[in-house]
């Protein structure tokens, strides 16, 4: 099979081409201070766009910004060279519009289901009445519904991201960042949060940058898969994700289409992956 071709390093294949972009990184370094007074360069260079409607996910190997590049689009990091811009303008703090869903559930422990989900629009303005029926609404749409009362404690895992993922996007954000949210759940959990994300996701208009490093993941879900360098990372090439919508996670994964791009992204990635090795193993001797 022909391979397709693939952006050369630091650029972007372009697929979605309507639209201004709705995030986009130019010339985007970041460096931090070490601990031993040296400074120790995150991410390097980086160019990448992302429209409106958009779902990119971004993979690399462990330790290589991934995390990184997300703080510089969210304002959470400013960038040491270039910059982030979103809907056009340069960031500078945590811009409008913006979702951000962690790795790790930031749902808080003493307020109930329905309370965390409020708490996004009640932080906004929103009046307390107001902010609860849109609260009920999206823990009904993500499945919760009837649990509205419960504390996290009593939640499974796999419950618990729900209302993560209703705390995100009840304010209706026209940027979503995802840091590995899913990373912690098995398997069948996962899977299934994978289709809850598509679901929600869809015609919603909200560009989307997943990180994650799992590629099967990456696959099921984006339009394009960005795969980034060992560290200081910079972006290595942009794949297109030839698979129809709607997708089914579990479905997907066993399409002719999925193997042959799963194979082609893992021999990009796995060169990086390897280096990361090389580098580990050389540290360690």
């Amino acid at each position: 099979m022909p391979k397709r071709a693939t952006t050369p390093e630091n650029a972007d294949d372009g697929r979605v081409s309507t639209g201004d972009p709705v995030i986009e990184l130019r010339g985007a370094t970041k460096r931090f201070r070490s601990s031993g007074g040296g400074v120790h360069t995150a991410v390097r260079d980086l160019n990448m766009t992302v429209r409106a409607g958009e779902f990119v996910a971004v993979v690399g190997p462990t330790g290589c910004g991934k995390s990184t590049t997300l703080s510089l689009v969210s304002g959470l990091e400013p960038a040491s060279e270039g910059g982030a811009l979103v809907h056009g303008r340069p960031v500078e703090g945590i811009p409008d519009g913006v979702g951000y869903m962690f790795q790790n559930d930031a749902v808080l422990p003493w307020r109930t289901v329905l309370d965390n989900v409020a708490t996004g629009p009640r932080y906004r303005g929103t009046g307390k009445r107001e902010a609860r029926e849109r609260a009920r609404d999206w823990v009904a749409r993500v499945g919760l519904e009837g649990f509205e009362g419960y504390y996290p404690h009593q939640l499974s895992g796999g419950m618990r991201k729900r209302v993560a993922l209703a705390q995100t996007l009840v304010n209706e954000p026209s940027v979503l960042l995802m840091d590995e949210p899913f990373s912690a759940l098995d398997v069948q959990t996962r899977g299934l949060m994978q289709d809850e994300l598509l679901r929600l996701w869809s015609g919603s208009g909200a560009a989307v940058v997943f990180v994650t490093h799992d590629l099967e993941e990456a696959l099921v879900l984006a339009d394009r898969v960005v795969v980034m360098t060992a560290g200081p990372a910079t972006i290595k090439g942009t794949f297109a994700v030839p698979l129809e919508r709607p997708r089914d996670a579990e479905e997907v994964r066993l399409t002719a289409e999925f193997l042959d791009i799963y194979r082609e992204v893992w021999e990009s990635l796995r060169e990086e992956v390897q280096i990361t090795r090389e580098r580990g193993a050389g540290h360690a001797a």
